[in-house]
Order: structure tokens, then C-alpha cells, then sequence
């Protein structure tokens, strides 16, 4: 491993400037507006898979966006892993809120960061993540030290749910073979603290509609006299919690797996400061269920929140009227074992259940995803145990994450493959919203982990 690692040293400055070009494509798969952005995107990922010595690099259509295929078989004897991570990123709304252009990528220093952290979208989630991994691939061929054979799944409508991804793995299954899946689309406790995470939250995603009378209406004609969708809709999300933050829709919690006493004092060894929390997020205090640390209230515990509210005039000035309809968009975050079409069908059944006379309530399902758990005695959370070992010199502590990526339960199911999470990522690198970052340290550091964890998995997996 002496000469990947060499060649990652000596390559620094260009994998730097590889990563800042390819942040510089504003691939928003949420807008038609950069289709063209997230295709040009695609094609710079088949290229730097081809540049690492990736074969049969392709860019397969679909019915969205396209996915990058690529592999590396050295030896059909040795175990292979198969790489998935996104290219497209979230839409960078509030621009206003940015202290530099969200497609200008700059490298700054900041108190968490003090070698520098990259500033634009995708910084973290997931192109800096991803190309990590390109980046790892090619120090490994290019010093001949690749020590399983690779495959990269690489698409581009992880943002939007990846609608079109489940299609690809069912129709390629045989191409995607594999005996290990590896993500670098989550986190970790801190530079100093390394972190696997083992658990993910599954997710439904609904979008309501309250409507009233069939027109806007002068509030002082007809106020007090009809159903405001606007307080309506208000009155009904704040039922969905009760006074201890513990929802309220009948069945929610029938199929949660509680974790054992045990089990959560584990979880528990996981250095948290709610001080430096609360600081971070300048914030008075926590917030969230009765009974839960908020390490656990992120994790193992499912939550519901309002991502989006609207309705009425909300434009400059004044304009007294009733609106006729009110919108809601909400988010549901899962655990083992809740499934979230059961949970959606949970929620719209109580959502028009509790919706009074004269107002009439529509819901429309979103993308959802199943909650995964990978064990901490499998192989690959071992080799890659081994590998955090070998870069940051301590074990990793393994955590489950209060996030979703649905991908991994369907990867499982379609394929049968476990997938390990090699997050390099913080909690306060502001993925999603304005100003997110990625340090140089962990972009560096992933490059250096991640050739360790092929080692390692070879090696266990031929014991």
C-alpha cells in the first residue's frame, strides 16, 4: 500500500482541482432547468473513471437521468465491491443566505476546519464523497495495488429519489454482481472521533392539501364564518404531536423495535456535548420525544416533520383574504421494522380522519424509502474497521444515522448484498443547505482510508 499512498500525496493538489471543476456543474435534478448540467455532470464522472483506468465506463440511459457504469475485474477469483454514489445535488436556494456562490467553489478556513473546507453544493453530499473514491480506485491501478476487483454505479437522481435507479439494478443484476456494496454518503463523529454508520431511518414523504371554499374570500366578509384552510391545516399538524413530542397517528409506533437497555448504553459511549450542539446550531436547547437523549431521538427513534408550509398571499404588503387552499409538505424518518407504505396509508387515514366539516383534505405520497441495519460482526464492517484503524490509528465507533438513503434496502433486496456507510462527513458541513462545505482533511483522508478497506476485505474474505 506504500505506493497508493505515495501516489495520493503527490496527487493532492490535481484531486483538489478535479473535485472544484467538477463542483463547478450545478447538477440540480430537481430542476429541468440544469437537465443539461446534470448530463454534462454524468460525462466529466465517465471521464475521470476512464483517466483512473476504469473499463467498460459507460453511461447508461434511463428513463431520468443516466447512471455511469464502470469496473475493474483483475481476477474473477478475488472478491469484488461495488461503489454506488450520486453526481446530481440539491437545488442551492436561499442564495442570499450564501457567503459565496454555491457553484463557485472556494476553499475556507473555519474554526472545524482550520486546513480549509470547500464551499459549494455537492461539496459533501455527494460529490466530494464520491469522487473520494475515484480518486482512492485510481491511486490503487495506477500503482498496481488494486486488490479486488471494483465496480462504480454512479447516477444522478439521488435527490429526487432515485425513481429510476431500481429499474436499472433490476434489469442489470447480473452485471452488478458483486459481494460487498460501498457508500460514502454519510458522516462521522468528528475529525478525531471516526464513525461507521450501521443504521439508517427509512422515510415516507407526503404532501397535503386542505381546501376550503372554492375561491379566496375578503377575510372580513367571510371570516369567522367558513373554514380557513390556512388554520385549519395549522391546527392539524400541531394534533400530530402530543405534549410530549410523541406522535399521535394511531399505529405509528406498532412495529418500532426498541433497542435494549444494553444496546443504547452503547450508543451512549459516543461523545456528545449538547452544549456545543445547541452552540452550533445557536440554539437555547434541545427539543424532541420524552424519554430519548437526542442522540437517540436522531437515530433509533422515527419523527415527523413539516419540511414546507404554504397558502394564502404571502407577496409585499397586505392583502386581506381567506385563502382557498393551504399546502403541507411532511416528512416521516422510519425505523426497523416500520414500513413506510403502511405508514404513509397510517397517515393519510388519520390525516382525513381528523379534518373537520367544511374543509376537504387531499394527500399525495411522495418517495419513501425501508430503513437497513448492517451488523457490526459482518466482514465488510470489519474490513472497513480495519481500514479507519489504519488512517485515523483508533477503531471507529459504530452509529446509526438519523438519515435516509433508500438505495440500501433496495440494494439488498434486488441484489443481496449488504451495504457499509464510509462516511467522511460532519454533522455541521450543512449539506442541504446554504453555505455546505466539505474539509480538506476528510476529502484527503477518505482517499487514504478507502484503498485499506480493499485491502482488508480481500484478505477476510478469502479466510
Amino acid at each position: 500500500m506504500e505506493n497508493t499512498q505515495n501516489y495520493i500525496a503527490e496527487n493532492k493538489e490535481r484531486f483538489l482541482e478535479e473535485l472544484l471543476d467538477l463542483l463547478r456543474i450545478p447538477s440540480i435534478s430537481a430542476d429541468a432547468a440544469y437537465a443539461g448540467d446534470v448530463l454534462k455532470t454524468a460525462e466529466n464522472i465517465a471521464s475521470n473513471l476512464k483517466n483512473a483506468g476504469a473499463e467498460n465506463v459507460e453511461i447508461c440511459e434511463t428513463a431520468g437521468y443516466p447512471v455511469v457504469y464502470a469496473d475493474k475485474i483483475i481476477d474473477p477469483s478475488l472478491p469484488t465491491v461495488l461503489v454506488y454514489g450520486h453526481y446530481d445535488v440539491q437545488p442551492a436556494d436561499p442564495i442570499d443566505l450564501w457567503t459565496s456562490p454555491p457553484f463557485e467553489p472556494v476553499v475556507k478556513k473555519t474554526d472545524i476546519h482550520p486546513d480549509g473546507a470547500i464551499f459549494a453544493r455537492g461539496a459533501c453530499d455527494d460529490k466530494g464523497q464520491m469522487f473520494m473514491h475515484v480518486k482512492a480506485f485510481e491511486a490503487m491501478v495506477q500503482s498496481g495495488e488494486l486488490a479486488c476487483n471494483v465496480k462504480f454505479m454512479i447516477e444522478g437522481e439521488e435527490e429526487v429519489g432515485s425513481e429510476n435507479l431500481g429499474i436499472f439494478v433490476k434489469e442489470n443484476k447480473e452485471r452488478l454482481s458483486a459481494d460487498i456494496i460501498l457508500v460514502s454518503d454519510t458522516g462521522m463523529l468528528a475529525n478525531d472521533v471516526p464513525s461507521i454508520t450501521t443504521g439508517l431511518r427509512g422515510l415516507s414523504y407526503v404532501e397535503v392539501e386542505v381546501t376550503g371554499p372554492n375561491r379566496d374570500l375578503h377575510s372580513g366578509l367571510y371570516g369567522g364564518c367558513v373554514a380557513n384552510p390556512i388554520n385549519i391545516l395549522s391546527k392539524m399538524i400541531a394534533s400530530l404531536h402530543d405534549e410530549n413530542n410523541h406522535i399521535t397517528i394511531p399505529g405509528f409506533y406498532d412495529r418500532v423495535v426498541e433497542l435494549t437497555d444494553e444496546e443504547r448504553a452503547e450508543m451512549a459511549k459516543a461523545p456528545f456535548s449538547k452544549e456545543a450542539y445547541c452552540k452550533a446550531l445557536d440554539i437555547e436547547d434541545v427539543y424532541g420525544e420524552e424519554g430519548y437523549s437526542t442522540m437517540e431521538r436522531g437515530s433509533i427513534r422515527p419523527t415527523l416533520d413539516v419540511n414546507g408550509i404554504w397558502g394564502g398571499y404571502t407577496g409585499e404588503g397586505a392583502k386581506t383574504v381567506i385563502a382557498s387552499k393551504a399546502y403541507a409538505k411532511i416528512s416521516m424518518r422510519l425505523v426497523p421494522d416500520q414500513d413506510p407504505e403502511e405508514i404513509t396509508n397510517l397517515f393519510l387515514n388519520h390525516f382525513e380522519s381528523i379534518a373537520p366539516k367544511g374543509a376537504k383534505v387531499k394527500v399525495t405520497p411522495h418517495h419513501g424509502g425501508e430503513p437497513a441495519v448492517t451488523p457490526i460482526d459482518s466482514v465488510g464492517y470489519k474490513a472497513a474497521s480495519m481500514a479507519y484503524e489504519k488512517t485515523f490509528g483508533k477503531k471507529p465507533i459504530p452509529v446509526r444515522s438519523g438519515g435516509s438513503i433508500p438505495i440500501v434496502a433496495m440494494f439488498e433486496k434486488e441484489l443481496g448484498l449488504k451495504t457499509i456507510l464510509m462516511g467522511f462527513g460532519l454533522d455541521s458541513d450543512a449539506i442541504h443547505s446554504p453555505n455546505e462545505h466539505y474539509g480538506l482533511f476528510n476529502y484527503y483522508r477518505g482517499i487514504e482510508t478507502i484503498p485499506h478497506f480493499y485491502v482488508a476485505f480481500s484478505e477476510l474474505h478469502n479466510k
